[in-house]
C-alpha cells in the first residue's frame, strides 16, 4: 500500500516513528504536523481508538480491509485475546518478517522486496505480502536477486538495526535465508500498540 504523504509527517501525526530516518525529526519535533501540532487538542474516545488503529495500520502498512480482515481472523481465534491474535495474525505477514529478519530497513522496503519477486518461500517465489509464514517455513532471498545492493548490506548486518532478531526467528544473514521457528508471542513483537483499543474500535 503505497502512499505519497511523507513519512515523517506520518511518523509525527501518528506519533511514532515509521522509518529510521523518521526516529532523528521525530524527536526534534514530537508534536504533529501544521501550525496547530503545538496546540492543546480534546480526544474523545473514538478518536484515541480511531489514532491507535491508525498506528498499527501504519507499523505494517497495510489498507483499512486487510486490517479488518485480519481482526475477523483474530475473533475466532479461541483460548487467546483479540487483541493479542490480532498482532500476531499481523506478525505472520511475509513483509513483516522479511524485517524483523534484518533483510530489509523498513516495512516498505520489505514490501518492495516481495512483491518485485526476490522472496521465496520453501523454495517457491511468493509476491504477496500478505503470505502468511507458518512455524517451520523457510524465507530466502531467491538465487538470481542476492547480488543486487539490498541484499550484499543486508548479508552484512546493514538493515539489522539496534534491536535484537525476535526469539520466533532463526535467522542466517549470510545465507539470506530465516525460519518461522514458532508462532511469536505478543510480548516479542516489537510494535507499539495499545491492542485493546484498536479491539474496541472494531467492536463498537
Amino acid at each position: 500500500m503505497n502512499q505519497s504523504r511523507p513519512k515523517v509527517k506520518k511518523s509525527r501525526a501518528l506519533g511514532i516513528a515509521l522509518t529510521p530516518k523518521a526516529v532523528k525529526y521525530f524527536e526534534a519535533r514530537p508534536y504533529p504536523p501544521g501550525e496547530h501540532g503545538r496546540g492543546r487538542k480534546q480526544n474523545s474516545d473514538y478518536k484515541t481508538r480511531l489514532l491507535e488503529k491508525q498506528r498499527l495500520r501504519a507499523q505494517y502498512d497495510i489498507s483499512e480491509r486487510q486490517m479488518r480482515r485480519a481482526y475477523d481472523r483474530a475473533k475466532k481465534v479461541s483460548g487467546q485475546r483479540t487483541g493479542e491474535a490480532l498482532i500476531i495474525e499481523l506478525e505472520r505477514r511475509l513483509d513483516a518478517l522479511v524485517l524483523r529478519s534484518g533483510l530489509a530497513r523498513t516495512i516498505y522496503q520489505s514490501r518492495q522486496m516481495v512483491v518485485h519477486g526476490h522472496i521465496e518461500v520453501n523454495g517457491r517465489k511468493v509476491d504477496k505480502p500478505s503470505f502468511r509464514v507458518r512455524p517451520e517455513d523457510v524465507v530466502q532471498v531467491r538465487e538470481r536477486s542476492r547480488e543486487k545492493t539490498p541484499f550484499a548490506v543486508a548479508r552484512e548486518g546493514g538493515w539489522a538495526g539496534e534491536g535484537e532478531t525476535p526469539r520466533y526467528l532463526q535467522v542466517n544473514l549470510k545465507a539470506l535465508a530465516f525460519r518461522l521457528d514458532r508462532d511469536p508471542n505478543r510480548k516479542e513483537i516489537p510494535v507499539l500498540c495499545e491492542e485493546q483499543l484498536v479491539v474496541e474500535f472494531y467492536a463498537r
